[in-house]
């Protein structure tokens, strides 16, 4: 390898892009595609809600679990080495999936993708970092981004259609050339552009974060069926809450520490990840509700729950390399904006509207949201990281990266026991209970929503 290695847009850069990306994007597919499953899956396997979210839910927490290494990961070994493992890691879970008898092997299937997955993200963000064109990094960015986003638009639809002709299975099943594809991509592209070292690796520390992480969302999930107040939730959230503190305070003092907090001494970085959490929490929170209020209070199939997000999903993906562009010719702060303010309209016409909901008018908002998300996502990211030195930039990226997912399964996680905690109130009446619930829902995501516009128009203002 050379000393410093080449910064240019040529083919092997796209497709090691295209490689990792696969892997999101059939994570992705895999997670939204089973939302759309959650009542088959509730009926099939005989479980509450609250259990079957753990489908999303895991799947995220190994994610947020794994992201933190990637820092260490991309020190220690080669990134070929690191993709095949992902990948092979991401195989088994979905044969897993494929095969699974009962609830717990899909599960255990799903956190086997997540390992794969949370090996494979970071590492696509590096790669478009570290050898991108300065001058490109924002559409490169954007680029990595559409190969994700693809997949929203993907998977509801085609989950709900395989889910009514073939069974939920076959899902799994469908995306074992896309991952095989990806293997084969990866292994004759992907480039080594840092030299390796021999960091020690803080296992204390990791064990105190991935701990912590874990009695969060144990927490938030139990709170579905005992309530935010009882003491088996409470203890959760205080455990999580001294472990997580002793991981930061462990952290500063280390020499090489799993993470480096000092990147959050960055006033504009520090405000564009809270920005990226409230954005992740909104996007999964609402993938989650719709399809899910769609089949119990509309009382529509599966295919058409899905294909409500399909147009949003498909506009946001497209739009993903355009903002890109945006930002390498404008700077951060007019995209960012326009996004956050698409997103604050979307979540508040969900709100005034889910009493009289109906496919159409769910579509057009969803439209509207990922519009905003398009705008968004990717900028808020590059925007934070630009604000990095170039040392930390790694750090930065698992940062993002790591708790965006946490996020996610927060989001996922919260949003599901507000839809399902008015079921104790309207006994016998699932359709009147998820209406409430997804109305409490869309007020939560109005207020974060709102909050995300003014974080990012404070981290931007003079970027």
């Amino acid at each position: 390898m050379p000393q410093e290695f080449e910064r240019k847009l040529d083919r092997g850069l796209l497709l090691s892009i295209v490689a990792t990306g696969l892997m999101s994007f059939t994570g992705v597919v895999i997670e939204t595609a089973m939302n759309v499953t959650f009542p088959t899956l509730m009926q099939e396997f005989g479980i509450h809600l609250s259990t079957v979210q753990w489908i999303t839910t895991g799947y995220l927490l190994m994610l947020a679990i794994i992201i933190p290494t990637s820092a260490y990961l991309k020190q220690r070994f080669l990134s070929r080495r690191l993709f095949l493992f992902a990948n092979l890691v991401f195989l088994l879970g979905t044969v897993m999936g494929w095969f699974s008898p009962t609830f717990p092997v899909l599960l255990l299937g799903r956190l086997l993708q997540g390992i794969g997955t949370g090996v494979a993200l970071p590492l696509m963000f590096n790669i478009v970092m570290e050898q991108a064109p300065k001058d490109k990094i924002g559409m490169m960015m954007g680029t990595a981004t559409l190969v994700v986003a693809m997949a929203p638009a993907v998977g509801p639809s085609v989950g709900g259609m395989i889910v009514n002709d073939y069974g939920w299975r076959m899902i799994f099943l469908s995306l074992l050339p896309v991952i095989v594809f990806s293997l084969l991509c990866g292994l004759t592209s992907i480039r080594q552009s840092s030299a390796l070292g021999h960091p020690s690796f803080p296992l204390l520390s990791y064990l105190l974060l991935a701990s912590g992480f874990s009695c969060f969302l144990v927490a938030a999930s139990l709170a579905g069926s005992l309530g935010w107040m009882d003491s088996e939730v409470i203890g959760f959230f205080a455990a999580s809450f001294l472990l997580l503190g002793i991981f930061c305070r462990r952290s500063l003092r280390e020499t090489s520490p799993l993470l480096h907090l000092q990147t959050f001494g960055n006033l504009p970085f520090t405000l564009s990840v809270i920005s990226l959490l409230l954005l992740q929490f909104i996007c999964l929170g609402i993938g989650f509700f719709i399809p899910n209020f769609a089949q119990i209070v509309l009382g529509e199939n599966a295919f058409v729950a899905g294909c409500i997000l399909l147009p949003g999903c498909l506009l946001g993906a497209i739009l993903a390399p355009i903002s890109g562009r945006l930002l390498d010719r404008f700077g951060a702060r007019r995209p960012i904006l326009w996004g956050c303010f698409f997103i604050l309209c979307s979540v508040s016409l969900f709100y005034g509207h889910i009493n009289n909901a109906a496919v159409g008018v769910l579509t057009a908002i969803y439209v509207v949201f990922t519009l905003g998300q398009g705008f968004s996502s990717g900028n808020i990211m590059v925007s934070g990281l630009n604000r990095l030195p170039l040392h930390l930039k790694a750090d930065g990226n698992a940062i993002f990266n790591t708790l965006q997912q946490l996020a996610g399964a927060i989001g996922t996680a919260i949003i599901s026991t507000i839809v399902a905690m008015p079921q104790a109130d309207f006994p016998g009446n699932l359709a009147k209970a998820t209406a409430t619930g997804s109305e409490n829902a869309c007020l939560l995501l109005c207020v974060l929503a709102l909050l995300l516009f003014f974080l990012m128009y404070r981290a931007t203002k003079n970027g």
